[in-house]
């Protein structure tokens, strides 16, 4: 796989996440995905996206950087949004917080089996 090929899968990747085309997910995402070394397969990861969509209704996934060394891929991720009720444990309540989340891929088959992501949750809290 080229450096373009899995931009682009990702790229598309984040597409069908921001449409929360969950049905597709499966196309991007391999059926034995592990997030932060925590085995979740397909149904988990699908279920912990749909729990962050519910915490925050108006999610929207912007690539800010982008960097490809198949079969890895890092990403830094921006959200501006207003999650409700406690998110990450801080009393956000739906208020407009910006932050970013840096993120690290491995691919295999073409698809994402590991995942290990950070969220600045430091930019929240300076902000609440």
């Amino acid at each position: 796989m080229t450096k373009a090929d899995l931009a682009d899968i990702y790229r598309n990747y984040i597409a069908c996440l921001n449409r929360q085309d969950w049905p597709t997910l499966g196309k991007f995402v391999h059926d034995n995905v592990a997030h932060n070394a925590r085995p979740l397969g397909l149904a988990g990861y699908r279920a912990m996206l749909e729990q962050d969509f519910r915490e925050i209704p108006d999610l929207h996934f912007n690539i800010e950087l982008l960097i490809c060394d198949p079969p890895h891929l890092a990403s830094r991720l921006t959200f501006d949004c207003r999650p409700v009720g406690k998110f990450l444990g801080l009393d956000v309540n739906g208020k407009r917080v910006s932050f970013c989340e840096n993120v690290f891929y491995e691919f295999r088959d073409g698809k994402i089996r590991q995942v290990w992501s950070v969220l600045d949750k430091a930019a929240i809290e300076a902000q609440l």
